[in-house]
């Protein structure tokens, strides 16, 4: 199947269609919504099964040199590629350089939903992935945190105090919710094994898809919102750059997945979780490390740029890189 077919069919999926439809009722001005008390236990739920089943495929592939080496290259890419997002905002756009090193973070590290929605597509076309792929996806949060920090002693632009690690930083980093989740359920499902998803699969397994489609639908008014608000804060080059940098992001993610030796469906979320930018780990962190950034800048981007770049062309184009890059 060619790349257009890919992104075509990509397209007319539910999932895509349940952010389609968010995305447009919010840009109409409808009162459509998602109780926020419903969004989270949607977010919850997303998070617990797809790391319950990441530590069931860890406990059937086991621990080995090929696992620690992905989680290795996760660490490496989330630390490296907010370099590279910082040096091309500062080509492309006249935002500040606190505000410039805050985005540079959030394309570091990962969208949980980007990553999920591109494991959806993995299994509805057949295509099997390495279930450890979830761990990496837990490690790629602090290091680009980390890059941000270290763009901001370096120019020295933290002026009111911002970008220091201190407890209360580090803290936000390893006790952020999202994170305990998703690591919490992985450990679970890495213990009970097989045998403890039999147990719990018409609960993780079969309503997995709905629910998926009911958070993307939240995901597309949260993100129609946020452009709507968001007018005259970015200008045209930061626009771009969001659109730009999620390829340049899979490139990265691409090499370090032949280098590992993954499989397709492996190389294919590796360049995903390299082409994402977090909206949820990250920003909570930002606000205690670089407080005086705007937030309006790198949630508007990685929320809405960078997510539906990825949902409708993204995630066809990086299977579609995969599937030629390893035969598949």
């Amino acid at each position: 199947m060619g790349l257009l077919e890919l992104a075509a069919a990509n397209l007319i999926s539910p999932i895509i269609l349940s952010f389609a439809l968010g995305l447009a009722a919010a840009l109409a001005r409808s009162d459509l919504s998602v109780p926020e008390a419903a969004a989270k236990a949607l977010s919850i739920y997303l998070l617990f099964a797809i790391g319950f089943k990441g530590g069931v495929g860890v406990a059937a592939h086991g621990l080995d040199a090929t696992l620690v080496g992905a989680l290795l290259g996760g660490a490496v890419l989330s630390f490296a590629i907010p370099f590279v997002a910082f040096a091309l905002l500062r080509v492309l756009s006249s935002l500040s350089t606190v505000d410039a090193a805050a985005v540079a973070g959030h394309y570091g590290a990962i969208s949980i939903v980007t990553f999920v929605a591109a494991t959806s597509v993995l299994e509805g076309r057949g295509i099997d992935a390495e279930g450890y792929m979830v761990a990496v996806a837990a490690v790629m949060e602090a290091p680009a945190i980390l890059s941000a920090l270290w763009i901001i002693a370096r120019t020295g632009a933290g002026k009111s105090g911002g970008g220091q690690m201190d407890s209360a930083l580090i803290r936000e980093i390893l006790l952020n919710g999202s994170i305990v989740l998703l690591v919490g359920s992985f450990f679970i499902g890495w213990i009970t094994g097989e045998e403890g998803l039999e147990q719990i699969a018409s609960f993780i397994v079969a309503p997995f898809q709905g629910v998926l489609c009911l958070f993307l639908l939240d995901m597309g008014l949260v993100a129609g919102r946020g452009l709507r608000q968001s007018r005259g804060v970015l200008g045209l080059g930061a626009v771009v750059f969001g659109c730009l940098m999620p390829p340049i992001g899979a490139a990265m993610g691409l090499a370090m997945g032949l280098l590992l030796g993954l499989s397709t469906g492996g190389v294919m979320l590796m360049m995903v979780l390299s082409a994402s930018a977090s909206y949820i780990a990250v920003p909570a962190a930002m606000r205690v490390a670089l407080p005086e950034a705007n937030p309006s800048v790198y949630l508007t981007l990685s929320l809405g740029v960078t997510f539906p770049f990825n949902l409708t062309v993204g995630i066809p184009m990086y299977l579609g890189v995969a599937l030629w890059a390893t035969g598949g």
